[in-house]
């Protein structure tokens, strides 16, 4: 017997094989973001499109779409491959997607550009104030602030 879809009581799009799934539970449970709430927040921001239109959380995603998202500055290009309902392990999450050469392509330089991008901290050179540094600036803006005098 067919495991029964809860909301809608009807076989869950992944057994059916011909129904379409919502476009943010997909998203979700291809493991692109952490909560449903989260998809839908950056579909609604535009962040994400189902074969170069603008799409809504709603959209129904079939096998074969071409999926484009954005998470952080990563732009990411996957074709629908799988359709699931249910968030599982990252490995089966990864069956449902398939990444584009130009998008594996892309991340590769991003991730290259990340790891020689120089790092913040090494710019400190004498670390956090100490209780005197914090006091000699404390005590500095108190009487800057007192400089401009009304006329």
């Amino acid at each position: 017997m067919a495991r029964q879809d809860r909301t809608a009581g009807r076989p869950a799009a992944a057994e059916t094989g011909d129904e379409g799934l919502r476009l943010d539970k997909w998203l979700w449970a291809a493991r692109f973001y952490k909560t449903r709430s989260l998809a839908v927040e950056e579909i609604g921001k535009g962040r994400v499109s189902v074969n170069d239109q603008a799409a809504r959380a709603s959209r129904e995603l079939r096998v074969g779409d071409r999926v484009r998202l954005r998470q952080g500055a990563v732009e990411r290009e996957v074709w629908v491959r799988g359709l699931s309902a249910v968030r599982g392990p990252a490995p089966v999450a990864q069956q449902l997607y398939e990444e584009t050469p130009a998008s594996l392509a892309a991340g590769e330089r991003a991730r290259e550009a990340r790891r020689l991008a120089p790092e913040p901290a090494a710019t400190i050179t004498q670390g956090r104030p100490t209780k005197q540094d914090r006091r000699r600036l404390a005590d500095w803006n108190r009487w800057s602030a007192e400089l401009d005098e009304p006329s």
